[in-house]
Formats: C-alpha cells, sequence, structure tokens
C-alpha cells in the first residue's frame, strides 16, 4: 500500500497567500476592465482628447526613456566597473525619486524653474518654459524613471565578465573601443528593459505632472480630470486603455527579460 505524500503546511501557508495576493492584485483590475461596455470603450478611443492624451504620455515617456538611455548608461558602467569612496551614497542619491513622494518631486522641480530661482530664470532667458509645458513634463518623467534605467543597467554591466574588457584591451582596444564593441552588445538587453522599466514607470506618473504641468494633459491627469468632473463612467474606459498600453509594455519587458545564456 502507498502511503499517502505529506504537504507541508508551509506549502499550504505559501499557496494561500498567493491567492491572497493574486486576488489582492486582479479583482480590482478586472472589474474595472470589465465594467465599461465596449460602446463606451469605443466612445472613448475615438474621442480626440482621449487619444490625445494617451499619445503625449507614450511620446513624453519615451523621450524620457531616451534621455535616460543617454546621460544613464555611461553612469551605469560607472557605477558597475568602478569602486569609490562615497559610491554607496551616490546609489543612494540615484534611488531618492523612488522614495520621495510625487507630488514633493513637482514642487521640487517647480521650485528652480521659476522665474523667481536664477536657474528659472536662465531657462525663460533661453526660451525654456517648464511651466505647462511638454518639456515640463518630459522633464518630471525622466527625475522618476531614471532611477529604474540606472539600476537595470547596472546590472546588465555587472554581469558581463571584466576579464573580457581587459582581453580586448590587451589587443590594443581603447576603452570606448571595448565598451562599444565588448560590453555594449553584451549587455544591450539590459538596456532595452531599463528603457522599458522607465517608459513604463513614467507613462504612470501623476502626482509630480499635475503640479508641473495639468495641461497639456496627458492620460493619467485626464483619467483624474474625468474622474473629478463626471464620476466613474466616464474616468473607466480612458483607465483601461491605459492599463492597455502598461500590458503591452510589460508584455515586452518579458520578452526582453528572458535570461540570457552564459556569456563564457
Amino acid at each position: 500500500m502507498v502511503a499517502k505524500k505529506h504537504i507541508d503546511p508551509f506549502i499550504w501557508l505559501a499557496a494561500s497567500s498567493s491567492i491572497i495576493i493574486l486576488s489582492f492584485i486582479l479583482f480590482p483590475l478586472i472589474e474595472m476592465v470589465v465594467q465599461p461596455s465596449f460602446a463606451d470603450l469605443k466612445e472613448a478611443i475615438t474621442d480626440k482628447d482621449v487619444v490625445a492624451s494617451i499619445r503625449l504620455s507614450l511620446y513624453t515617456s519615451s523621450m524620457a526613456a531616451l534621455i535616460s538611455f543617454i546621460f544613464g548608461t555611461p553612469f551605469a558602467y560607472l557605477l558597475a566597473r568602478k569602486d569609490f569612496a562615497g559610491k554607496k551614497f551616490i546609489e543612494s542619491i540615484v534611488d531618492l525619486p523612488i522614495m520621495i513622494p510625487h507630488p514633493v518631486i513637482g514642487i521640487a522641480i517647480l521650485s528652480i524653474a521659476g522665474k523667481n530661482h536664477w536657474f528659472g530664470q536662465i531657462m525663460y532667458s533661453i526660451g525654456i518654459r517648464i511651466m505647462g509645458s511638454v518639456t515640463g513634463i518630459i522633464v518630471v518623467l525622466t527625475f522618476v524613471g531614471l532611477p529604474f534605467y540606472i539600476n537595470s543597467v547596472k546590472a546588465g554591466f555587472e554581469a558581463v565578465p571584466v576579464r573580457l574588457e581587459h582581453v580586448s584591451r590587451s589587443l590594443g582596444a581603447s576603452v570606448t573601443s571595448s565598451f562599444f564593441r565588448v560590453t555594449f552588445p553584451l549587455a544591450w538587453r539590459s538596456m532595452v528593459v531599463g528603457m522599458i522599466m522607465c517608459m513604463a514607470r513614467a507613462v504612470s506618473e501623476f502626482g509630480a505632472v499635475v503640479i508641473i504641468a495639468y495641461h497639456p494633459m496627458i492620460a493619467p491627469v485626464m483619467i483624474y480630470e474625468r474622474f473629478t468632473a463626471y464620476g466613474l463612467k466616464y474616468s473607466q474606459p480612458v483607465a483601461v486603455w491605459l492599463i492597455l498600453v502598461c500590458l503591452c509594455l510589460f508584455f515586452l519587458l518579458r520578452i526582453f527579460s528572458v535570461k540570457k545564456k552564459n556569456l563564457i
């Protein structure tokens, strides 16, 4: 007679906790997605204001990801490859935008971008306007998305064996050449993942943006505006379309997050 296999109580606890957490995340989202009718969703996506807000969200978050790629990549490489005094402190500074309340970020940026600050005066003199502009939205979204890009790319660079760069240098390649011919091709997936994470974080930002630029409206601000003005019926369809956009981004994230084969 075969003895029944005993299942450890901790397995039951883990399974129960998993069900509770998944239900906690999915239940309100599923309810919000299924409540609007197809006609409501169609009406929302054919609304020029809704389309413009989603398009603006995608454009500004894409620009934030591009800026993060340009300036964050060499910085992430420095953090991944060099040990220096104060490195942990600098890494903590990089993570600050993740922990700071979002409205505080908007106020902080606005405090230096206004006409009463010397930096704001310089920007106004050269024609750069932060308050109520697409430029201001991009600045905010870059601020909140940059840590996600840097941390992702830093981990990607750390996964590339340093000895491969040393071999390249020993063959006469410069630091720049070794980076673009060896490190960059091996870490490109982490850069793509970092840009997607930066964009996904940026496209959902509300608290900081609403302080810097209520207009022009990005999608989260429009959802808030329609909810306060008209209630759930008119805000839910726009929220559903934004969720679908986020799902597409995270689908891409999963594609590029596939584990790489060993480099050696």
